[in-house]
């Protein structure tokens, strides 16, 4: 009996691989569940500031319908350095441009040809400044809460401020969640703070923001038809995931406006997202980004469609059609004939139509109800 690769998965024990890797600027603490295989990229995530690899995505990587993303790709989780429980005190601290070139030592320790980039916030801005750098090791990208931009003066001055009257949990709380959630959900505010204030090196943690605030804008502009093709912008299919009510929004938005919209979606959910909150929608919208990429092209997708079809108050918005085409670069990648055609937008009309054609023209933009 032969077996497809996720089966072979599901039938014998996954193997966990947990490792300090020596870079540079310090050891990284990386967590790698499966073996890489030579004709797929690895998901790789990385997570915000306050948070570490486990709080910030295993609610996602739990949920009952990522195992069948995982049953197909092995999976890389990446703690920054001095974010993990337990470490030491440092003194000197990456910037995010050097925390982002720690990725290719960490590839080539495990033996990583490309990846699939999952980061929320600050692991989002350091993966998309990883795929500038080093585009032919990025296949996807999957960034929640990205902000491209610097941060400016006002915001600064802002920051600076609250720093003098604000404890660091505050600091890094304003950053996760909106004014609505901090207001009404208390219990989860209070069991956020309790890890942020407890279970990181509070000095490390204090690095970690300020680099975070300290960074570059990474100029990247959106190619226009007709005019410069050739500017600064991801390579790769991107899925751009926001809140309505999540402080980084408006970051969002303006990002998705710098970046090629022929491969590029922005999904907005009615909530302000973390990963721990909306595992389900956000691992449906994974799996129909995933298969846009032509991998998993027999995967089911339910959880988006009932969304849609089930509630009455649904507040999708969609806003164009195109359609998407398989990169030459994957293609020369995998060696063989395209995996299918490609496209990144997650499309509730779309979803709900027949799996039998898994590529299919879908809007830019949509929004979904939690």
């Amino acid at each position: 009996m032969v077996l497809e690769e996720s089966e072979y998965d599901s039938v014998f024990e996954i193997e966990i691989t947990e490792e300090d890797v020596e870079t540079p600027w310090g050891k990284v603490q990386c967590s790698l569940k499966g073996n890489p295989r030579g004709n797929r990229p690895v998901i790789l995530t990385y997570h915000d500031i306050g948070l570490n690899h486990q709080t910030c995505f295993s609610s996602l990587f739990e949920h009952e319908d990522m195992q069948e993303i995982t049953g197909h790709f092995a999976v890389c989780h990446v703690t920054a350095i001095g974010q993990q429980e337990g470490a030491s005190m440092l003194f000197e601290y990456p910037s995010m441009d050097q925390m982002s070139e720690t990725l290719p030592i960490i590839l080539k320790h495990f033996g990583i040809r490309t990846i699939i980039g999952v980061g929320v916030g600050a692991g989002a801005y350091i993966l998309a400044k990883f795929a500038l750098s080093h585009p032919d090791l990025v296949e996807g990208l999957v960034l929640i809460n990205f902000n491209a931009q610097a941060e400016g003066w006002m915001d600064w001055a802002a920051n600076k401020i609250t720093g003098w009257t604000q404890t660091l949990s505050d600091v890094v709380i304003t950053h996760l969640f909106g004014k609505e959630e901090i207001q009404n959900d208390h219990d989860l505010i209070a069991t956020f703070r309790h890890h942020v204030t407890n279970n990181v090196n509070q000095t490390n943690l204090q690095h970690f923001v300020k680099s975070y605030y300290g960074r570059k804008d990474l100029e990247i502009e959106r190619p226009v038809p007709g005019g410069n093709m050739n500017v600064k912008t991801l390579k790769c299919p991107s899925l751009l995931v926001v809140g309505d009510s999540s402080p980084a929004v408006d970051a969002v938005v303006d990002s998705n406006s710098r970046l090629d919209p022929t491969i590029t979606t922005l999904l907005k959910v009615c909530t302000c997202v973390q990963t721990e909150q909306l595992p389900g929608k956000l691992t449906e919208a994974i799996k129909y980004f995933v298969q846009g990429m032509g991998y998993m092209a027999s995967a089911s997708m339910t959880r988006l469609i009932r969304s849609r079809t089930s509630s009455g108050n649904s507040c999708s918005s969609l806003d164009g059609s195109r359609s998407r085409s398989q990169s030459a670069r994957s293609q020369a990648q995998q060696g063989g004939e395209p995996r299918g055609r490609s496209h990144t937008d997650v499309s509730m009309e779309s979803a709900s139509h027949s799996l039998a054609e898994p590529a299919m023209p879908a809007p830019g933009t949509a929004q979904v109800t939690c």
